[in-house]
């Protein structure tokens, strides 16, 4: 696994919680060293910015909106929301073949003789579910409902939209119990690396057909098509942490379609997998620090405080009814509170319970985080993920690089270095398709002005991407709001951010490049 940059509903409605990843918001990914295709299978299907033009029975979709059904485990959204399903290419190289299903979701605008048009959103991670999450949310985004539709929806390769599948909940319990995230033994070394591969074989056994085609770049050109079968000139946007990626890839592939988007958490465009294994490293340990101040602890006392807790689970992982919290599961029940302040009071509580050897709260919060039920039964969002972070990135990792990178990622995190670094081995090695490039593609010359918005403690995707991802996408494009303050995200957290975007969204107001919160 990797520290995930998904957005989750916990996160945008007041726990401010999310997931994360690495690798341009996917999987922390390989290191910096060519790519290789020697295991790479079936090559991924190519990218470039003209593909053939969608055929009239794509583009002239009329989607048949109707009642939700309840997501599973979950309650049906009320009846203002509606769901439907649109049809995109499996491959959009050959638009007139197979095809597969993108679900949607919507709540119609209030003020229908003001409506704007669609509001698309994306809740990041790769993998999460738009159907899921934006009912959940809406709430938060209830100035904007005003004047737009909302518009959630499940990206190929996630959810209702050929989702992809690749264990059963006994083989992920399995690999959750037995596989040291951060080996230090031969043997440790050897079943991470078995399970990696293990874990991408299942991929291609389960949904071997769809596995090519879940790049950012795919998913980009689907969101193009539902803006026309919304009935929209032009695309109205709001990304959140990897769907920052997704914003900025459509802006690149479609500039003069750009209506008013919204970047939020935003990953950096120009590092590869190592580089965003690294900003995560200095991002979460930054987060810490910034806890630890907050709760009077010096930060490199508190952290090695931390990292010898760490120390101990690894030897002697604590007993929790009939599991066991182990070093793994400890440190993803840490990251996920550090996505938000409010949640760093779980954090201090479930440390000091756990040292005191009780470990349940450490391992309700990677419950949490894992998507694992009371029941033990778990959701698919990491699959999805990885299924689009390998495809996206053509990078392939080996355990001697992510060795290579230990003593630097220590250096930078004790408590989260060595667990980043050896992800990138853990990730993509031997998927089955070749990844599409190493670096997104984010340059939109002529595009509207596009709001990209950093904070400054944000753990999973550093405020640094924000000031990349600005000047990537171009003078006059990408317009850098900063957010001084914690968490993974700032609108709905800042009322200062909330009103610059409103603005901009509602009223077309473009906020001064540089605008600070």
């Amino acid at each position: 696994m990797s520290i995930r940059v998904r957005m989750t509903v916990l996160a945008v409605t007041g726990m401010l919680v999310a997931g994360c990843t690495s690798a341009g918001g996917g999987a922390t990914g390989p290191t910096t060293a060519p790519p290789t295709t020697a295991d790479a299978g079936t090559p991924a299907p190519a990218t470039a910015s003209a593909t053939p033009a969608l055929p009239a029975a794509l583009t002239g979709q009329r989607p048949d909106w109707k009642s939700c059904e309840a997501p599973e485990g979950g309650q049906r959204p009320g009846a203002e929301w509606r769901c439907a399903t649109v049809k995109v290419p499996l491959d959009h190289a050959k638009p007139g073949g197979e095809t597969i299903p993108v679900a949607l979701i919507r709540k119609e605008a209030r003020r229908k003789g003001e409506r704007i048009g669609s509001l698309l959103f994306d809740f990041g991670g790769p993998g999460a579910s738009g159907v899921d999450i934006l009912p959940r949310a809406a709430e938060e985004y209830g100035s904007l409902n005003e004047r737009y539709d909302l518009v959630g929806f499940d990206p190929r390769g996630v959810g209702r939209s050929a989702g992809v599948v690749c264990r059963d909940d006994a083989e992920l319990a399995a690999a959750e119990a037995s596989v040291d995230l951060v080996p230090d033994t031969a043997a440790e070394e050897a079943a991470y690396l078995e399970d990696g591969a293990a874990f991408a074989a299942g991929c291609a056994r389960r949904s071997g057909k769809v596995l090519p085609f879940t790049t950012t770049s795919a998913t980009a050109r689907d969101m193009d098509l539902i803006r026309q079968v919304l009935g929209d000139d032009r695309l109205h946007y709001f990304g959140i942490s990897y769907g920052t990626q997704l914003g900025g890839t459509y802006a690149h592939l479609f500039p003069a379609r750009v209506g008013r988007i919204v970047l939020d958490a935003v990953v950096d465009p120009t590092a590869d997998s190592t580089g965003h294994a690294r900003n995560q490293t200095i991002g979460f340990q930054r987060a810490l620090d910034n806890y630890l101040r907050s709760t009077g602890q010096e930060p490199g006392a508190g952290t090695e405080r931390i990292a010898r807790l760490l120390r101990k689970l690894d030897r002697e992982p604590l007993p929790v009814g009939g599991r066991r919290l182990t070093e793994g599961l400890a440190l993803t029940g840490i990251a996920v509170t550090l996505y938000g302040k409010a949640n760093w009071p779980l954090l201090t509580q479930a440390l000091d319970e756990a040292e005191r050897g009780d470990g349940g709260a450490l391992l309700d919060l990677a419950d949490y985080y894992n998507d694992r039920d009371a029941q033990g039964r778990y959701a698919t969002q990491s699959h999805s993920q990885r299924a689009i972070s390998c495809a996206d990135s053509s990078e392939r990792p080996t355990a001697a690089q992510a060795k290579a990178l230990l003593p630097e990622f220590r250096r930078l995190s004790p408590v989260f270095g060595a667990f980043l670094a050896w992800d990138t081995a853990g990730w993509c090695a031997k998927w089955p398709v070749a990844g599409e490039r190493r670096t997104p593609e984010a340059s939109a010359p002529g595009a509207a002005p596009i709001l990209v918005v950093g904070t400054t403690g944000d753990p999973a995707t550093p405020y640094e991407g924000a000031e990349k991802m600005a000047k990537e996408l171009g003078d006059g494009v990408g317009i850098l709001v900063t957010n001084k303050g914690e968490g993974h995200g700032a609108y709905g957290t800042s009322s200062c951010v909330t009103r610059k975007v409103d603005a901009y969204l509602l009223d077309g107001k473009v906020p001064a490049y540089g605008t600070t919160c």
